[in-house]
């Protein structure tokens, strides 16, 4: 029969109401024992450090408090930690890797959420859809006023990828099968040209693929190398009319060079993350009629939480049967992923 380990979910009360249904409470009580409090967001209170006591797993998400060496010490018999969400950086200690405990995360099934919406942000850009409906509220027009222009389209864009991550794969996968782009050009420095190449992109520098990218997004984890990666230098190389996509995180961009491109009218943008986030209140980027914000919607929200936490559940029952993680994080790892 299969060992049933102690486990504890450490998260934040609203994340755990929406991460863990009906369903997912019931494959984690079929998997594992659960005491009282089934969850807790506070492991320094009586009664969770009386559970951390016993537990062997943790299936953590946000918020989650940082794994100190106290904390850790107080869980004895803990072998994993799964983590519900993508980057474990928010709970990651050094105490946590000297522990040689195993460590997943569920970032791929959060990566499917993030490149559905880089795919819809394309197809908006190639159409400058965000562009006319700003304008559409200060100046109604219909298709007339449109339909001789030759820039709004999605036919033989080139496309450009910086950063082919699980989600730089995946918005390429869905290029392929969705638009018919002239090319599309990826960027990354531990990325294989021949794995690029069967995807059906082409792995070239940075410079050139700014040079020729028509849509530009971004998906670089935010790393003191990658601060202020795409800057003044490498938005000037960018052509005229071209749309800046930022789903990865806020400071891989120079706010103030972006500002400054769209601002004067030769770069759009559609940005769901931004350096800072929010914006100030009176930023001028928000205001411009030619740059979309939303507020970091594009990762997993709602029941969207739910696949992955069934990730976490994938790796716990992985775990129990004896067989290698789907995601395991490792400290060295951390050096180049989110």
């Amino acid at each position: 029969m299969r060992h049933r380990p102690e486990a504890l979910l450490v998260m934040r009360r609203d994340t755990f109401g929406v991460q863990f249904g009906h369903r997912q409470l019931d494959r984690l009580r079929s998997l594992a024992r659960l005491g009282d409090p089934l969850w807790s967001e506070d492991l320094d209170e009586p009664r969770s450090l009386a559970r951390l006591a016993e537990a062997e797993v943790l299936l953590t998400s946000w918020g989650c408090p940082p794994l100190t060496a106290e904390r850790l010490d107080a869980a004895p018999r803990l072998r994993a930690v799964l983590h519900c969400a993508g980057s474990v950086r928010p709970l990651a200690s050094d105490a946590l890797w000297q522990r040689g405990l195993l460590v997943t995360s569920a970032a791929e099934a959060n990566a499917r959420p993030v490149a559905e919406y880089t795919l819809a942000a394309i197809v908006l850009a190639g159409k400058k859809a965000h562009v006319l409906a700003a304008q559409s509220r200060v100046r109604p027009s219909d298709w007339s006023a449109v339909q001789h222009r030759q820039d709004l389209s999605n036919y033989r864009r080139v496309v450009g990828i910086v950063g082919y991550s699980r989600i730089g794969r995946r918005v390429v996968d869905l290029l392929r099968g969705t638009l018919d782009t002239a090319e599309i050009l990826v960027t990354d420095p531990y990325a294989d040209p021949a794995e690029v190449a069967a995807a059906g992109a082409r792995l070239v520098g940075l410079d050139e693929l700014l040079r020729r990218a028509e849509i530009l997004s971004l998906h670089l984890p935010a790393l003191p190398s990658t601060r202020h990666a795409i800057g003044a230098r490498e938005l000037g190389l960018l052509p005229d009319g071209a749309t800046v996509i930022n789903t990865a995180r806020g400071s891989v961009v120079d706010t103030d060079a972006l500002e400054r491109e769209c601002a004067a009218g030769r770069l759009d943008a559609i940005l769901d993350v931004t350096d800072p986030e929010p914006l100030p209140p009176g930023s001028r980027l928000a205001a411009l009629p030619n740059v979309m914000l939303t507020p970091h919607i594009a990762g997993s929200l709602g029941t969207e939480t739910r696949r992955m936490a069934d990730q976490a559940l994938d790796e716990l029952e992985r775990h129990l049967d004896g067989l290698p993680p789907l995601d395991a994080v490792t400290h060295e790892a951390l050096a180049v992923r989110a």
